[in-house]
């Protein structure tokens, strides 16, 4: 009984990190710079819900206990409906950095970056973006300004970083 109540437990903690991490993700600025990260969870994401749900069905005795553990892989479960499964695999590559335009002058963590998405067989997204590095494994990320030629605290140092391995013709 005990060994089933730790499983529980750790199936079911890994379960909503991974839910948070992709809300973080999809929903707000934060975003998951390292592509085995955020594959893990936009793919664990959709794994989880069915084995949560089956294993919450399966071990929990009392009733009350059960809907109550049965509550955020439903809701969970709907919400990938809703998106759907294709759209959320399709959203898991991560960007990656192809130039840095400018860097900050007063935080070496803060710079703004040409990045592209690889997107299969689509070709690759591309943006330019204000980045705010958390870690080498996540960032902030928002909208450049368009004036950002004339800000005193950018430095233009237009440095090739090619993540994506693309060859320059």
């Amino acid at each position: 009984m005990k060994i089933k109540k730790i499983i529980s437990t750790l199936l079911n903690i890994v379960f909503v990190m991974t839910i948070l991490f992709f809300i973080f993700d999809a929903l707000t600025e934060f975003e998951i710079k390292n592509q085995t990260i955020k594959s893990s969870i936009y793919y664990g994401l959709l794994i989880l819900t069915p084995i949560v749900f089956i294993w919450n069905v399966l071990t929990f005795k009392t009733k009350k206990k059960r809907i109550i553990s049965l509550i955020l892989p439903i809701l969970t479960l709907i919400g990938i409906l809703i998106i759907g499964p294709i759209k959320i695999i399709s959203s898991s590559p991560a960007w990656r950095t192809q130039t840095v335009l400018y860097q900050n002058g007063h935080s070496n963590f803060k710079k703004v970056e040409f990045q592209m998405q690889d997107v299969g067989a689509f070709g690759y997204n591309k943006r330019t973006v204000e980045v705010t590095y958390l870690t080498d494994l996540f960032m902030f990320v928002k909208s450049v300004d368009r004036n950002i030629d004339k800000s005193v605290e950018w430095v233009r140092v237009d440095k090739d970083i090619n993540e994506l391995g693309l060859k320059h013709p």
